[in-house]
């Protein structure tokens, strides 16, 4: 039987979700933009799974907006307000250690003359608040940090710098794709303007994302066609996806505490028993700041895609933080990025807890490691 410790990467589809998406997949199939009563019907399940998402995160309901994923929302919030704001000024500031969906969507925007900075993250994978105001110009208009890292499950200080960029009057977007049922996450709260997140990682359907953003701030659309999502984000809506993403929202800020709990006394378990058993390894990012079922771990002088081999012979599911490609080994841009040598980053692996994984699962992927490692 499989054993799954990749809930970074996606997670299992909740059944609660499923049951609440299958009519909107077999019976009420229609278009939510047509005028009969069960487009109306379709259009209503939007609305309601909109409302959902909004008193989840603290936010109005004309605040959210659907997407296909956490990677259009991030671009999305970040060339949306870019274009919107460009007579105010072309500077945006980010990290070095952002998602891709992040980091490539600033380097197309630099090639279209807009100018960005990347913040150096600290040796624990944090980005300093300091180092933030430093980068400020008066052609600042964006400033795009994530709020918990998919490598190391680092948290960011998202609070201090949103209250920074608004004192400064700049926009701030977080890339919370990795946050969302995690930790506790409140718009309001954390006064961001934009927001992206993903339903596929927290227990939702793949191929539905979510962006916030704050009534009053000025974005443009990045794709034409329709008129749907009060013209900002044009196509036929994913109305089952949109609907089992309202509910695994819902039921994740319902169990946020328990579920939370549960995968922080996993992921501590395993880190103390690794810890004692394979003295070789390096514990990557900030142990307190950290996400509670994130584990990145490196086993020097292993091989970062053969301990994955290996453990997958022994039906475990992880994952390495770096990318193997026609026998091409590159090392975790986030853990070189950290300070990790290449060497050792290259011995790199993530495991990521989730709900329902058990101490019995633990002991054995512990009990696996340990005699790939001998």
């Amino acid at each position: 039987m499989i054993k799954y410790f990749d809930n970074a990467a996606t997670t299992k589809l909740d059944s609660e979700v499923l049951n609440e998406m299958l009519p909107y997949l077999t019976e009420n199939y229609a278009n939510p933009s047509s005028i009969y009563s069960v487009g109306k019907m379709a259009k209503e399940a939007i609305t309601i799974s909109r409302m959902k998402i909004a008193e989840a995160i603290g936010a109005n309901v004309n605040e959210i907006y659907f997407t296909s994923c956490g990677s259009e929302s991030d671009n999305l919030a970040i060339k949306g307000i870019a274009y919107a704001n460009s007579r105010y000024g072309n500077h945006i500031i980010t990290s070095n250690i952002e998602h891709p969906a992040v980091l490539n969507t600033c380097k197309s925007l630099e090639a279209m003359g807009f100018r960005v900075t990347y913040l150096k993250a600290n040796s624990k994978g944090i980005i300093d608040v300091e180092s933030v105001r430093r980068a400020i110009t008066p052609k600042t208009i964006l400033i795009s940090i994530m709020f918990a890292n998919n490598e190391i499950g680092t948290i960011q200080p998202i609070k201090e710098i949103a209250e920074l960029a608004r004192r400064e009057h700049i926009y701030f977007h977080t890339d919370a794709v990795q946050a969302m049922g995690n930790i506790e996450v409140n718009v309001r709260d954390l006064k961001v303007s934009a927001l992206s997140m993903s339903a596929h990682k927290f227990y939702g359907p793949k191929g539905v994302g979510v962006l916030y953003v704050r009534e009053g701030v000025r974005f443009k659309r990045i794709q034409d066609g329709g008129h749907q999502e009060r013209e900002k984000r044009s196509g036929t809506e994913n109305v089952a996806g949109i609907v089992g993403t309202g509910k695994a929202l819902e039921i994740a800020v319902r169990d946020l505490d328990e579920n939370s709990r549960k995968m922080r006394t996993l992921r501590d378990y395993y880190i103390e028993n690794i810890s004692r058993l394979i003295s070789n390894i390096r514990i990557n990012g900030d142990l307190e700041k950290r996400l509670p079922g994130n584990s990145n771990i490196c086993f020097i002088g292993m091989n970062g895609p053969k301990l994955l081999e290996e453990l997958d012979k022994r039906g475990i599911c992880a994952s390495s933080g770096s990318a193997c490609s026609a026998g091409l080994f590159i090392p975790s841009p986030v853990l070189l990025a950290i300070g990790v040598p290449k060497h050792i980053a290259s011995s790199s692996l993530r495991i990521t807890f989730g709900k329902s994984n058990t101490l019995e699962e633990v002991d054995y992927l512990i009990k696996s490691l340990v005699e790939i490692v001998q």
